[in-house]
């Protein structure tokens, strides 16, 4: 059909992105998990480029992110935050990046997922770490 927009799934790997955001520390090892699921998204997901962005303390920070995607021809990116909520970061620092990179790349359309700590998955995964995280009682010593 003549003039039929594109699926967004057929778009070229170049102009569809995920960015994982992260926090940020002063500290580099602490990115060290970040990096880690980095690389297991992208194994995940070769039909995109994924990156790894961050709110403070670390380079790429969100905004340099998504200029960077902007610049590479990125039309449809989607920004996962890698927080346990949805503090100030995700209610503030978050749409003001993307309100001001949209402002000079108004083509670049940008889905926000919830917070990584709001998903089931993620909330059942870390219950299920702190059950197993503290050794039970020995019952033999319990007499």
């Amino acid at each position: 059909m003549l003039g039929a927009m594109p699926h967004p799934d057929s778009a070229p790997v170049a102009q569809r992105w995920i960015v994982l955001l992260a926090h940020g520390s002063r500290q580099p090892s602490w990115a060290d998990p970040f990096a880690a699921v980095l690389e297991q998204v992208r194994a995940a997901r070769t039909d995109c480029r994924v990156e790894l962005a961050f709110v403070e303390s670390m380079a790429p920070l969100l905004v340099d992110a998504l200029r960077e995607a902007a610049r590479a021809g990125c039309r449809d990116l989607h920004l996962v935050p890698l927080l346990l909520g949805a503090g100030g970061h995700l209610r503030r620092d978050i749409p003001q990046a993307i309100e001001t990179v949209a402002a000079e790349h108004p083509e670049l359309r940008v889905h926000v997922a919830p917070a990584a700590g709001e998903h089931d998955g993620v909330i059942a995964a870390l219950a299920a770490f702190a059950a197993r995280s503290a050794p039970r009682p020995d019952p033999d010593r319990l007499r």
